[in-house]
């Protein structure tokens, strides 16, 4: 099966077409930027074709662009595939915006990595210390069938599994569930809150702690408390810190604070996005 990557001497299109060379599929890349051009030839070694070139005969075309080019990009090709083609996008956020254009015989599919989990068997140092996930250590993907035929679903999968892999798990979802994970939990609130830590952590440094004390210290508790959060061990708080907790969640989070997984909070938070 022909493979378009489109966008494949970027960050993420030198992550996939690693990932793809030496699988099942014949990979044609694409790539307007010299630098990007270069990069692709000095770490996989393959070389890019004109974006006609590329799309002739191609089952599947992967936009690894930005979300704030996906409309333009899609639209610039849109028209010069087969019907039947499948348009795949690496993020909800231009699919969910209506940013792929209009037309019914191309399949539109989404897919997105987990990232390696926190908690995990991985032993070899390699999968430890790989963080962002499609290099050494499993994770999860999500993916969706945003239009086309149920049996495309399948098709998407497995080349969602080849680019991400080594794959944990495999999820469906709607491309709507998929905001709700990204940019809502992910972004909006996992990554708000982590900065809002190393806030809090540089606070405690400017009034005396050891900065490798104190970083010891989140981290650690990180570890401990995120596990009996998540059920990964079964333990309880303390009284002390459920008193903690009481104390400190009412004066660090407003009362409406779920409201960020409204429909229209993000549909705002993906405008801005995309």
């Amino acid at each position: 099966m022909k493979i378009a990557l489109v966008g494949a001497g970027g960050k993420m299109g030198v992550r996939l077409s690693r990932n793809l060379k030496g699988s099942r599929y014949s990979v044609a890349h694409v790539e307007v930027s010299e630098a990007g051009r270069r990069r692709l030839k000095d770490e996989v070694g393959a070389d890019c074709l004109a974006l006609e070139e590329a799309l002739e005969g191609a089952r599947a075309v992967i936009l690894a662009v930005p979300d704030t080019a996906i409309r333009k990009v899609a639209e610039g090709l849109i028209h010069k595939v087969a019907p039947g083609t499948m348009l795949i996008a690496l993020d909800a956020a231009a699919p969910f915006a209506g940013h792929l254009p209009g037309r019914e015989d191309v399949t539109f599919f989404v897919t997105h990595p987990c990232h390696p989990p926190i908690f995990n068997d991985e032993t070899e140092m390699a999968a430890r210390h790989d963080h962002f996930g499609g290099i050494a250590a499993k994770q999860a993907i999500v993916s969706a069938l945003m239009q086309g035929p149920e049996e495309d679903f399948a098709v998407g999968e497995e080349i969602a599994k080849t680019i991400f892999k080594p794959i944990l798990r495999s999820h469906r979802v709607t491309v709507e569930q998929m905001a709700l994970l990204e940019p809502g939990l992910s972004e909006t609130v996992c990554a708000t809150l982590l900065v809002v830590m190393k806030e809090a952590m540089d606070e405690v440094v400017r009034r005396g702690v050891d900065p490798t004390a104190a970083r010891d210290f989140l981290l650690g508790h990180l570890n401990v408390l995120g596990a009996v959060v998540m059920g990964e061990v079964d333990g309880v708080f303390s009284d002390a810190c459920n008193k903690a907790i009481a104390n400190g969640k009412p004066r660090l989070m407003r009362d409406d604070w779920l409201g960020v997984f409204e429909p229209e909070e993000i549909a705002e938070s993906i405008r801005r996005i995309t």
